[in-house]
């Protein structure tokens, strides 16, 4: 016989995203049921706090290069790969606990572990549970795309969250894919004594603004990642003892390389299939889940947010959504998700993060803007610590509206945090000119940009005109 649960908000995922709406909706006194098929904690447990580790321990594999020029010498480390790797998994064993059912289930909700199945617009079977909720919302997350690539289909590979079950390094890693996933897997892996070589059909981080991502392809280079860029590969096989990739390049050559283990850092696709969607009424793309700006699918009942309406979606992203969703849902207010509030980090050396619009996204959607540059090497913090390299990059309107910011080097991803917050709250760069940051400090970057936007004008020969004429008064 059939249980059944009536409830205010059924969510489906606990990842970021999920437990965020979940927490939210049941300590705000709504009856909420939380529904996980797997592990609680989603990507940003099980993927990228391990990856953020695992980069953490290849930055410190590294440290003996630069220690020179600061006077200080030591010899190469012994890099214990199997104790590295124990390190990463330790880090998703010691966040497991705040993610857990029974820690979620302390809050006041209902945990269901299975998988969910529409049944009806406002019905949902978790096994011989059925829930009926008033609201839904779809948290699902995304799962890793598979390439087509011939023969692929007969290889063991490793997926971004499989590859810290490795307990010996690998003699040789072929990663496919470019994107940020891939270049910090790369750039960890050298760094621990790995062989590897990338392969990416476009171009290395196409996402991202090329300006500052070139600086992170050549510290791959400088690392000794051997890159494949715009190279697609045309088949895949066994070997012994590992696996031969055939690739086939732009002027129509094509090259054989083998390799002992083959990661696919390809990207996320939507994970929303066994949900039914079609006996709800929620329409879907290749993209995911349709909604509009206030995250209603076209079942209104139904709200969806994360990487099941966009798998390429940031654990940031799916937090904001969340909010979102949670005023919708709850206090009936309006809300709507921001459109120019992506942010992104890539773990890697140097850190790559960025929010709100690119500069071509920037030019697309307002014509006319202003880019201001503001490159390390002018901070005094920067030179102090040997790491000078990169720049703060930030986008605005002809009027000083902040649009975007991203930022390559050390740090990078605190340097933007003032920055995220501009954006979000839509503020001028004359609020960022204002702010007095700790000295010597890298953030100092942000006041110091927001200062060469009023350069022009406070140095015109208008400005110098009034200077002169004020000049003439005791």
């Amino acid at each position: 016989m059939n249980e059944r649960i009536d409830c205010d908000i059924a969510v489906i995922g606990a990842g970021a995203g999920g437990i965020t709406v979940a927490t939210g909706s049941a300590l705000l006194g709504a009856k909420t049921v939380l529904i996980e098929r797997g592990r609680p904690g989603g990507q940003r447990l099980h993927a990228d706090l391990p990856l953020q580790a695992l980069a953490a321990a290849a930055a410190h594999a590294t440290n003996w290069r630069d220690a020179a020029a600061f006077g200080i010498r030591y010899e190469e480390p012994d890099i214990d790969f199997a104790a590295v790797m124990r390190r990463t998994k330790s880090m998703i064993a010691a966040q497991a606990p705040n993610d857990s059912f029974e820690r979620l289930a302390a809050f006041g909700m209902t945990v269901l572990q299975g998988e969910a199945r529409f049944t009806a617009p406002d019905t949902l079977a978790v096994g011989n549970t059925i829930v009926v909720a008033r609201r839904i919302v779809i948290a699902s997350g995304a799962r890793p795309a598979m390439p087509a690539i011939p023969g692929l289909d007969d290889i063991s590979c490793l997926t971004p969250q499989s590859t810290f079950d490795l307990t010996e390094r690998p003699l040789h890693l072929l990663i496919v894919g470019g994107g940020g996933t891939g270049v910090a897997f790369a750039q960890a892996f050298r760094r621990m004594g790995v062989k590897v070589t990338l392969i990416e059909r476009q171009r290395c981080l196409s996402r991202h603004d090329p300006e500052l991502s070139d600086l992170v392809i050549d510290a791959l280079r400088a690392d000794g990642v051997t890159l494949h860029e715009q190279t697609e590969i045309a088949q895949a096989e066994n070997s012994v003892p590992g696996i031969v990739l055939t690739l086939r390049h732009t002027d129509g050559s094509s090259t054989r390389i083998a390799g002992s283990h083959l990661l696919l850092a390809t990207g996320w696709e939507p994970d929303s299939a066994a949900l039914n969607l079609t006996a709800a009424g929620i329409a879907s793309g290749p993209r995911g889940i349709d909604v509009d700006r206030r995250l209603r699918t076209t079942n209104r009942r139904v709200f969806a947010l994360g990487a099941a309406i966009d798998p390429q979606a940031t654990t940031a992203i799916a937090l904001h959504h969340a909010g979102v969703a949670l005023k919708n849902i709850l206090l009936r207010l309006p809300v709507r998700a921001g459109r120019d509030t992506a942010a992104s980090l890539v773990a890697c050396d140097p850190e790559l993060a960025c929010a709100g619009l690119s500069e071509s996204e920037a030019r697309r959607h307002h014509g006319s803007i202003r880019i201001l540059r503001r490159p390390f090497a002018l901070n005094e913090r920067a030179v102090a610590e040997g790491r000078s390299e990169g720049l703060l990059k930030v986008i605005t309107t002809p009027f000083g509206r902040v649009l975007g910011a991203a930022a390559v080097g050390p740090q990078a991803a605190e340097i933007l945090q003032p920055w995220a917050l501009a954006i979000g709250k839509g503020l001028g760069i004359g609020a960022m000119q204002t702010m007095i940051a700790p000295f010597p400090a890298r953030g100092s970057t942000a006041a110091q940009a927001a200062t060469d936007f009023y350069r022009p004008k406070l140095f015109s020969p208008l400005s110098r005109r009034i200077v002169q004429f004020l000049a003439r008064f005791d």
